[in-house]
């Protein structure tokens, strides 16, 4: 028996042989393809003369090439490709000339796919602008980058801008079984151990063409067997990638005792360990934005005034992953991780505010003192509101001794700053301020 390697020697690709030939075949962005979308009106062969172009913007391996050409394919038009890497002005411009050739000669019109188109410059995007105004080509463009801040702002306005979603572990699975059986795939000549199907869609990441890649790699490994169709293993999925297996199940135990974990090294200041825990999540696939909103928390929750800088540190590292995505956005993410370990902690801000909410749920609050109601409507003052109060930037020290909170909690506290980091400095102005508030304001207990 022929094994399954020798089969595929010399085909094109897999990823290519399986793209799809009409959107029915799309893995996975539904929410762009229901009945009556835009991407489906372009799609339909009896809507020759709609014009509308878009900017696909979603990450690697989402369908964005896929869904241009199966456009042009269902609906009867010309496809031209350009990449923003190798093209320049002079073939924008040969494109535009060639498509009004062929809709002035032959009523045909284009749709002209540009791919990474971040990557040009704002003269060869204002090349694309008369042909897109005009109307003389359909631009599908493909960003992975955030195209408010890529693409000019006349070329924006003048297209759809369509987000493209990572694949979901149901897509990949789909489209994994289809491509082991479909005759353009490999045909059933390899079985695939359930194993072997749930490590391609981990290793994936929601990029179909990686799980295509690898799938294909790890078939080629399989050798002959006597009368038995050969199945891929996940050993053979491991070695063919070059990477372990990670048992990480993105919606069980694993994700939540490692997202745990990673925290818990945080708070705990041990930053390798912390660093383990995200490469770990990095390589199973996890989404960086949940990481990034996890060390957000972190930094509000475990750190707080020890050191303000900390929460603008992991927002930062929040907008940069969601502006470069990944696997670049794994570098904002470490330099988070390791401030965030390495820096002093303090919960007092968090307990704080617990403490709070707790006393007002058990109906500890009362009414506003009058001295600090709002005393700028007509008949305020009539009422007292206001009376009495003390504008503290009037007063040297900046602080007045005057009552804040309602009577039934007049000397509760609830904020009490570390001596660690910056709170150190808080603790010591805290004191002060209590002292002049005296008894009225915040005093101990």
């Amino acid at each position: 028996m022929t094994s399954p390697a020798a089969l595929f020697q010399g085909q094109t690709p897999l990823a290519v042989r399986m793209r799809p030939v009409s959107l029915d075949e799309v893995a996975g962005q539904g929410h762009l393809l229901r009945p009556g979308s835009p991407l489906v009106a372009l799609a339909d062969p009896d809507a020759s003369t709609r014009t509308v172009s878009v900017i696909l913007w979603g990450p690697p391996g989402t369908g964005k090439t896929t869904l241009a050409q199966a456009i042009a394919r269902t609906s009867g038009r010309r496809f031209v490709e350009l990449s923003a890497v190798t093209a320049g002005v002079r073939d924008v411009r040969e494109v535009m000339q060639e498509a009004m050739t062929q809709r002035d000669l032959y009523g045909a019109s284009t749709i002209l796919f540009l791919d990474e188109i971040h990557r040009f410059t704002k003269a060869q995007q204002d090349a694309l602008l008369p042909g897109v105004e005009n109307g003389w080509v359909i631009l599908i463009a493909a960003t992975t980058e955030n195209p408010s801040f890529s693409v000019i702002s006349p070329l924006l306005s003048r297209s759809l801008l369509l987000t493209l979603q990572p694949l979901t572990d149901d897509d990949l699975g789909s489209l994994i079984d289809r491509a082991v059986a479909d005759p353009r795939g490999l045909d059933g000549a390899v079985a695939l151990a359930p194993e072997a199907r749930a490590a391609l869609v981990q290793l994936a990441s929601g990029d179909a063409r990686r799980a295509l890649t690898s799938l294909e790699a790890a078939a080629s490994m399989v050798g002959e067997s006597d009368g038995e169709t050969p199945e891929i293993t996940a050993e053979q999925v491991a070695q063919a990638v070059d990477r372990a297996l990670l048992r990480y199940d993105k919606q069980g135990d694993e994700h939540y005792d490692v997202i745990s974990a990673f925290i818990k090294s945080i708070r705990g200041s041990d930053v390798d360990a912390a660093m383990h825990y995200l490469a770990r999540m990095i390589e199973a696939g996890e989404d960086a934005r949940f990481i990034a909103r996890r060390l957000v928390i972190s930094a509000a929750e475990d750190i707080g005034l020890a050191d303000p800088q900390a929460l603008q540190i992991a927002v930062a590292a929040a907008d940069a992953v969601a502006f470069i995505g990944m696997p670049e956005g794994r570098i904002p993410l470490a330099e988070a991780t390791a401030y965030l370990a390495t820096t002093a902690k303090s919960n007092a801000a968090y307990t704080a505010i617990d403490a709070a909410i707790a006393d007002v749920r058990r109906g500890g609050f009362g009414r506003v003192p009058a001295h600090l109601r709002d005393a700028h409507y007509p008949g305020a003052k009539r009422l007292g509101h206001g009376k009495g109060y003390v504008y503290p930037h009037d007063l040297d020290v900046g602080v007045a001794s005057q009552q804040y909170l309602p009577d039934e909690l007049r000397g509760r506290t609830y904020y009490t700053p570390t001596g660690r980091g910056v709170e150190r400095d808080i603790a010591a102005r805290l004191e002060k301020i209590r002292k002049i508030l005296g008894d009225g304001g915040t005093g101990a207990r």
